[in-house]
């Protein structure tokens, strides 16, 4: 067992024991906890999976860890890219740091999973980026195939973990096997309640890689956080969850990408309005544009749009079916609507939420039925809280 792997190791249970659910003192990200973790880097050859929200306060993790004179010789990038300037699903390409003259592995792009040449001279990774709690948000896509790497080429893997801005409940269907895919790997639900740490050792626990190989994992915690705290993100974990009220809608909005109605991709209040290019659909008008880093040819671009203006909301959900069935019963022709039935599969993570859509099911009545497979997931995911739960 490696050294540093027993100091992560107490470093969790020592925070776990400090915590309650009334902390009030200062978060501190993993990587804001150098103490944690820069002894065990020196004279190491190190590969950072990493992008714009690797912060530790106002300087990024890579230019701080070569201030502190460690041999960072690679970094990885997710969807979005390093800068986090690339659109959804924008094809990400190698290259190198300006900055830093680095090389640049895309995780985005023909490769989503490090080779063994790319980890072959490293000596151990880190990932430090931020999530938002949902399952169809891919950079927990990209952690599980790096710790799949990390494991198969026996390379220690250190998270650097961050609060979840979305951590303080759990709801949605939980995945089926059938429909895995890179925006949904894990039977887990959609709003999943773990930290990227606690996912990380879950994923490690369960076995998701379907093999018997474990990744060598240490996780350093976040101090000071519970799942009770609420937490507004520093720097938008992506181009268009720009805002705190973005990342809160974000799980229960993006069935609408799957769908004609737009969820104000290509404007400035992205994912905080729903319109579609049907007047009687609301009072509230905008019109989708192409806007570089953030929408390239946004859906309904340059058609007005009509809807409703989510900001206005006096008290913001959590995940619900509420805006999507809403709109749903306002179309005659569900093709008019339900554009691209296979992805709101997989979004969904299932089929049987469309199926009871179609029989008139309540939202009550289908978050009933979600239940007995969300109670066994509580039970799995308990075993895998760095910190105090919401419950």
């Amino acid at each position: 067992m490696h050294m540093f792997k027993i100091i992560g190791l107490l470093t969790v249970v020592v925070l776990y024991l400090s915590c309650d659910g009334e902390n009030t003192g200062k978060i501190k990200t993993g990587a804001e906890q150098p103490e944690k973790y820069l002894p065990t880097l020196q004279d190491k050859k190190i590969g950072v999976v990493v992008n714009h929200t690797s912060m530790k306060g106002d300087i990024h993790l890579i230019d701080y860890l070569l201030q502190q004179k460690v041999d960072v010789q690679m970094i990885f990038a997710p969807e979005h890219g390093f800068r986090g300037d690339a659109s959804a699903g924008e094809k990400i390409e190698d290259g190198v740091d300006s900055k830093t003259g680095i090389p640049v592995i895309s995780l985005y792009g023909a490769t989503k999973k490090p080779t063994p040449e790319h980890l072959s001279d490293l000596d151990l990774l880190i990932f430090d980026i931020q999530d938002v709690g949902c399952r169809f948000y891919t950079y927990i896509s990209t952690l599980h195939l790096v710790m799949e790497a990390c494991a198969e080429n026996g390379k220690p893997l250190w998270v650097f973990d961050r609060p979840n801005p979305n951590g303080d409940y759990v709801a949605g269907p939980v995945l089926e096997p059938k429909y895995r895919s890179f925006v949904g790997m894990h039977p887990i639900p959609i709003v999943h309640g773990c930290t990227i740490g606690e996912l990380a050792q879950m994923i490690n626990g369960e076995q998701w890689f379907g093999s018997s190989k474990k990744c060598d994992l240490s996780v350093i915690p976040v101090a000071n956080y519970t799942h009770k705290t609420k937490y507004s993100v520093p720097i938008p974990p992506s181009p268009n969850l720009s805002t705190d009220l973005a990342v809160k809608l974000y799980p229960s909005l993006c069935f609408f990408e799957a769908t004609s109605v737009s969820v104000g991709r290509g404007t400035d209040f992205p994912f905080q309005v729903l319109g579609g290019p049907k007047p009687e659909l609301g009072d509230f008008s905008f019109t989708p544009r192409s806007i570089p880093g953030a929408a390239v040819n946004p859906l309904n671009k340059g058609k007005v749009c009509y809807g409703v203006d989510l900001r206005k909301l006096e008290k913001v959900p959590s995940f619900t079916l509420k805006f999507f069935l809403d709109f749903y019963h306002q179309y005659e022709n569900e093709k008019d609507f339900l554009t691209k039935e296979n992805w709101f599969n997989q979004l969904a993570g299932t089929d049987k939420l469309i199926e009871q859509i179609r029989q008139g099911q309540s939202e009550n009545d289908i978050v009933e039925s979600w239940q007995p497979k969300l109670e066994q997931y509580k039970q799995i995911r308990k075993k895998y809280l760095l910190y105090p739960d919401f419950d």
